[in-house]
């Protein structure tokens, strides 16, 4: 018996985005539901079966992408929900990852690009947390238990700031954390943002071969950071 198809509601008012979306996603075997405005995926959301992923536009022209996100999470809907964004909308999306969505692609987008966070989006729900005790991604390996950290076999000395900073991009590996999210995990406080620039270059100087070109933890300009997911 083959596994059931997964349901990807697309919620975007631009025909053409849309209609990609339908053919590349149908063509990866997904079940695609549209919906041009925010009523219309408000109805399409209710339908069974319930979509598996949300791909919400912020820009609608009855609603805001931000508001319908609001609203699903108050009523504990954690279905993951991937925004697209213009390029220039840098606020609507710290804005959106803030009330709870999962990641972001900006217009226009690749399809491996898009893939690869709607798998990052799919595969974090399933995940329990803190179930992997060891993460692994290629030279880079972190004991979530003993609170160990090595690169090429070689433990690294982080600072406990360092380590929380980490452990918290571990737990959350592809998914794009805004720097107030990542201040109060790790601070529980508000800081600064430059005091959290300042320890990202620190851990980079240790766990990256060229800081300034780093491969584990990505710079999400404007947003926050990202640490890159395993291939899987």
């Amino acid at each position: 018996m083959s596994a059931p198809q997964v349901r990807v509601l697309v919620v975007d008012d631009e025909p053409p985005i849309r209609r990609l979306l339908r053919t590349g996603l149908g063509a990866q075997g997904f079940d695609v539901v549209e919906a041009a405005n925010g009523a219309e995926a408000q109805r399409k959301r209710a339908q069974k079966p319930a979509p598996d992923l949300i791909i919400l536009d912020l820009g609608l022209p009855d609603v805001t992408g931000q508001e319908l996100l609001r609203g699903w999470r108050a009523e504990g809907d954690l279905t993951p929900v991937l925004i697209l964004s213009s390029r220039v909308d840098e606020t609507g999306v710290v804005e959106a990852l803030e009330l709870g969505a999962d990641d972001y692609v900006t217009k226009p987008f690749g399809a491996a690009e898009l893939l690869a966070r709607i798998r990052v989006a799919l595969r974090h729900r399933l995940q329990i947390q803190g179930e992997r005790a060891i993460f692994t991604l290629d030279d880079l390996s972190v004991d979530l238990v003993r609170r160990i950290v090595k690169v090429r076999g070689e433990e690294a000395k982080l600072t406990p700031r360092e380590y929380e900073i980490l452990r918290v991009l571990v737990q959350n590996a592809g998914r794009a954390l805004t720097h107030d999210y990542l201040i109060r995990q790790v601070w529980g406080m508000s800081v600064e943002v430059q005091n959290l620039r300042v320890h990202i270059a620190q851990l980079r100087q240790k766990i990256e071969a060229d800081p300034e070109r780093p491969h584990y933890v990505l710079t999400e300009t404007g947003v926050g950071y990202r640490l890159r997911a395993p291939e899987q």
